[in-house]
């Protein structure tokens, strides 16, 4: 199967106030994390942002923009990602959030065949997902009929939910605040 990957960093740094995802967490930014937990799962890895593309320059790696960037959701990054991958004759997504540095080398072994999301404790990271190129399609249908949050979509394309232990921490821990970001930092001094 082959998979292309997309770090979804679309999102305007509205509550930690900074672009989060170039803070440092044991010595390297969050976006570097990010990209060393997936690339080695991906044929090809790609950014979905809308913007200021220069900002990825030194990642190296080609930035995919929404193709409806007025809806201003997350599941617009995944539409993006479903057509850049049809297009390049790929067979599916593996979709995270550009700010969760944690994520686990096992993702994308353990998603396949999708649709799946993952999981942790009582929570679902609808985000953090593999969704196969076919769904595409009914996608577009969706986000044509005001679908707009990804949480909608994984149980509309019935993605299952796969789970990861929390010990001795979340490999999903999103950075959205202070706080999540000093927890980073506590567990990348593990």
């Amino acid at each position: 199967m082959r998979l292309l990957g997309v770090i979804v960093a679309g999102g305007r740094a509205r509550r930690m106030g900074f672009d989060k995802i170039f803070a440092t967490v044991g010595g390297k930014t969050i976006l570097a994390r990010t990209i060393a937990a997936l690339a080695p799962q991906v044929d090809l890895l790609v950014i979905n942002a809308n913007g200021g593309e220069a900002r990825f320059a030194a990642t190296g790696l080609a930035v995919i923009a929404d193709e409806r960037p007025q809806l201003g959701t997350p599941l617009a990054g995944i539409h993006a990602g479903l057509r850049h991958a049809r297009a390049q004759g790929f067979d599916a997504v593996l979709t995270a959030p550009a700010d969760c540095p944690f994520l686990p080398g096992d993702l994308a072994r353990r998603l396949v065949p999708g649709p799946a999301i993952a999981a942790s404790g009582e929570e679902t990271h609808v985000l953090t997902g593999l969704w196969p190129t076919g769904l595409l399609g009914d996608l577009e249908v969706a986000l044509d009929k005001g679908l707009l949050r990804v949480k909608d979509w994984a149980a509309r394309c019935q993605a299952r939910a796969i789970h990861w232990p929390t010990s001795p921490f979340d490999p999903f821990l999103n950075l959205n605040t202070p706080e999540d970001l000093a927890e980073a930092q506590r567990i990348a001094r593990l």
